[in-house]
């Protein structure tokens, strides 16, 4: 497995989200969502999961299941996920 130490953009977040868990209808994913809870953008913490895994594979970056909790937003989730990346195993 090849490791990259690319920085994940909101771009990309919000292009895993919508693979992973789709998007709700009337939220706008493109628009200034980078301090707006998951919640509120439809995605549960399922929906977080399986976008860490999506990470986890395309970046090869390890973020453990449980910090993931505490990054409400997409601006906390991108923070936590470009801080002291450390390649997958």
């Amino acid at each position: 497995m090849s490791t990259t130490t690319a920085t994940v953009t909101l771009a990309d977040l919000t292009r895993m989200l919508r693979e992973s868990a789709g998007e709700e209808e009337g939220i706008d994913l493109d628009g200034d969502v980078i301090d707006t809870p998951f919640m509120e953008l439809g995605y549960d913490s399922l929906a977080l999961l399986q976008v860490i895994g999506q990470i986890q594979r395309e970046y090869g970056i390890e973020i453990p299941d449980d910090a993931v909790v505490d990054a409400e937003t997409p601006g906390a989730l991108l923070a936590l996920i470009n801080s002291g990346q450390a390649p997958a195993a």
